[in-house]
């Protein structure tokens, strides 16, 4: 695309042929070229002549062309479907988090309500345990009491009969006592029935 720049040579004008005989044909091309050589030779580093902008400037825009249609159809739809899949992957996950999340919850609120359903029933069972313990402790209080009672009435009949028997035995103890004295003391002869109604009279 770039033509070198030459040293510039100094070239004797080739010697006229002789009439008649063929001209030199090397001498000739040497000579047209030195002269398109000598024409081109401006001393400008070849991307900076201004000569070759039109040229670069074709190129640049099919480089750039190429490259536009390679980035379009190649690697820009690649890095759609690489960004498309992340997005789906990262909604995936979001979704799965978002599901154990409610999962979770509602795990969760289940225990919760398990163990105030728990709290209720032990609740329950204590205080049926405790009014069952009352009432097992009544009935055995109750029991007892009438066991008491019973055996208090027993008693209290067993002391009534010892005391009736007892005051029994008192009276004819005092009429025998009586009667022993008024013989041994003072020497009368009372019959039974008269020192019996002595001493009742006495006793009440």
């Amino acid at each position: 695309m770039f033509v070198t720049v030459a040293r510039a040579q100094t070239h004797e004008p080739a010697a006229a042929p002789a009439h008649g005989s063929a001209p030199d044909t090397g001498a000739v091309a040497h000579g047209e070229l030195v002269a398109i050589e000598g024409e081109h030779a401006t001393g400008v580093f070849p991307p900076m002549d201004t000569n070759y902008f039109p040229s670069q400037l074709l190129w640049l825009a099919i480089s750039f062309g190429v490259f536009y249609i390679v980035l379009q159809r190649i690697i820009l739809p690649r890095i759609g479907a690489i960004i498309e899949n992340r997005r789906d992957k990262i909604a995936l996950d979001l979704n799965a988090a978002e599901k154990m999340k409610t999962d979770a919850d509602a795990a969760l609120a289940s225990y919760e309500q398990e163990l105030a359903s728990a709290r209720d029933r032990s609740n329950k069972i204590a205080l049926s345990a405790r009014d069952s313990a009352k009432a097992d402790a009544d009935a055995e209080r109750a029991k007892v009491e009438a066991s008491l009672d019973e055996k208090l009435e027993s008693a209290q009949a067993r002391i009534a009969e010892i005391k009736t028997k007892a005051l029994a035995d008192v009276g004819v103890i005092a009429e025998d006592a009586t009667e022993t004295i008024l013989k041994a003391v003072a020497g009368l002869d009372v019959s039974r029935d008269d020192v019996a109604g002595a001493v009742r009279s006495v006793r009440s």
